[in-house]
């Protein structure tokens, strides 16, 4: 007799994770990854304050200077090299004398660079060449625009009437005040629309008043 086929044995099924909490996946995400990892030594500063500026520990001492306002990426370069710190060192990891060398070199880079390197030549008031950092920086343009705006000089008139200022087009960008189009007029609240299904006579033609033929006259 033919043997019976037995079947094959049903693989188990690997269980299923369990499912989170709710709001268990939110929490995690409001975390930040910053604050995640636990490579970092104990001393590691995530926030170091420089020229009344926080900035992010973990980033680049090129990168974080930037952060601070006045600082773009050619200054942050000259300033750490001056300080004598590496580019691609963490501003964390640095200690309390290495932050206070690189704050000495930014207070001090006016005198450090020459004169295209800095951002404020030739002041209007003093007539020194100045390298403006942190709030100093807005201090000094909103007194540049006040003082424009006080001499009616052209530029501080476009500061009044919000307009650009260096020559920018105005016809299709920048536009303020009153809106432009067909504006619709507003409907009393239960008031019908109004309808316009009467269609304008048209003016009757006139008739063109055909002048008398001109008759040949014989024998002229």
């Amino acid at each position: 007799m033919a043997e019976k086929a037995v079947a094959p044995e049903k693989a188990e099924k690997p269980e299923k994770p369990a499912k989170p909490e709710k709001g268990a996946k939110k929490a995690a995400a409001r975390v930040p990854e910053t604050l995640k990892k636990k490579d970092h030594p104990d001393n590691f500063k995530f926030i170091v304050r420089m020229v009344n500026t926080d900035i992010n520990g973990e980033l680049s001492v090129l990168v974080g200077l930037t952060r601070i306002k006045g600082i773009g990426l050619r200054a942050a370069q000259t300033i750490a090299k001056l300080a004598g710190i590496e580019f691609g060192f963490q501003v964390g990891m640095l200690d309390d004398a290495a932050v206070a060398k690189l704050e000495e070199t930014v207070n001090s880079y006016v005198e450090l660079v020459p004169s295209w390197m800095i951002n404020r030549q030739h002041d209007w008031e003093s007539g020194d060449d100045m390298h403006l950092v942190g709030i100093d920086v807005d201090i000094v343009l909103k007194d540049d625009i006040n003082r424009m705006k006080m001499i009616r000089c052209y530029k501080g008139i476009r500061h009044e009437r919000g307009q650009k200022v260096r020559g920018q087009r105005t016809r299709s960008n920048g536009r303020t005040g009153l809106q432009m189009g067909v504006i619709k007029k507003k409907l009393a609240p239960g008031e019908a629309p109004a309808k316009t299904t009467e269609k304008a006579e048209k003016a009757p033609a006139k008739a063109v008043e055909k002048a008398p033929a001109k008759t040949a006259v014989k024998g002229a």
